[in-house]
């Protein structure tokens, strides 16, 4: 009966693993790594944001002869909600810039994901209340947008 028990758990495992992580929105494309990247940036501007940062393995990599797939974390924000969450709470800004992730998939199409703003700033609701909670809403809202258009 054990055995048969963990032959189940084990089964189970792959289906588990490919549900979206709890505060993670999630939007598989048909677009390549390197579209994907462009129009995720263009959206970003297009919905009234600034991509204030950009990370990624890929190219250092590269660079030590290392080939891995595309993989690169997008930061965005804005002057007007950095002052607002500032007003808010400042323990809160650690969490700013909130980022997009562009990933490669193995045939050649690419995902953008990212963690909700609400999500991002949960933990500093008990200091920032209600308004940094309809601040976190709004850039839900902007978030949404910005995968939207970039996964079209």
């Amino acid at each position: 009966m054990r055995t048969l028990l963990g032959l189940l758990c084990l089964l189970a495992l792959p289906v588990r693993a490919e549900e979206p992580l709890s505060g993670w929105a999630v939007y598989p494309t048909v677009k390549s790594y390197e579209e994907l990247v462009a129009d995720t940036k263009a959206a970003v501007k297009e919905n009234g944001l600034i991509v204030v940062t950009q990370a990624g393995p890929t190219k250092a990599a590269a660079a030590r002869g290392i080939t891995i797939p595309g993989n690169l974390v997008i930061g965005a924000f804005n002057n007007d909600y950095a002052v607002r969450v500032l007003e808010t709470s400042v323990s809160a800004m650690i969490e700013a810039p909130i980022r997009f992730y562009v990933t490669e998939n193995d045939d050649g199409t690419a995902t953008l994901s990212y963690k909700t703003p609400s999500f991002v700033f949960a933990p500093y609701v008990y200091e920032g209340g209600e308004p940094l909670r309809d601040i976190a809403q709004e850039l839900d809202t902007k978030f949404q947008s910005v995968a939207e258009t970039a996964a079209k």
